[in-house]
């Protein structure tokens, strides 16, 4: 029996926009925390294509974390991380940290109106 909702994949495409979110957000924050790190590249993902490769492909539910486990991504892999060839400029940083912030706190809020949509039509069921 499958655990996803059978009405619709919103819910699924909310939840993995939100997991792309905090993937980019660690690779910001990551950039910043090596901001004085001789060499370091800054690194970044395209929040679109990533996003559209996991709703067609899946992320599956384990991660690897041995390169000789089957199935999966090693834990953290990215298929469309990019690394940039520039260091770290905070000023673009921050700028992209506030851009991937709000998209994060918009998709929580269509998650939050999609749950009390559900909420109200199962309500309106029990009168």
């Amino acid at each position: 029996m499958s655990r996803e909702f059978p009405i619709d994949n919103t819910y699924a495409m909310l939840g993995k926009a939100m997991d792309v979110s905090a993937r980019r957000h660690n690779l910001i924050t990551g950039n910043l925390a090596n901001m004085d790190t001789v060499g370091y590249k800054a690194k970044d993902l395209d929040f679109q294509k990533t996003l559209e490769m996991e709703m067609t492909q899946g992320r599956g539910s384990l991660d690897r974390t041995h390169e000789k486990h089957f199935g999966g991504r090693p834990a953290g892999a990215l298929d469309t991380e990019i690394e940039e060839d520039a260091p770290v400029d905070l000023d673009r940083e921050m700028s992209r940290l506030v851009e991937n912030n709000i998209r994060y706190r918009s998709t929580v809020e269509m998650m939050m109106r999609k749950v009390a949509t559900l909420r109200d039509a199962i309500g309106e069921g029990v009168k």
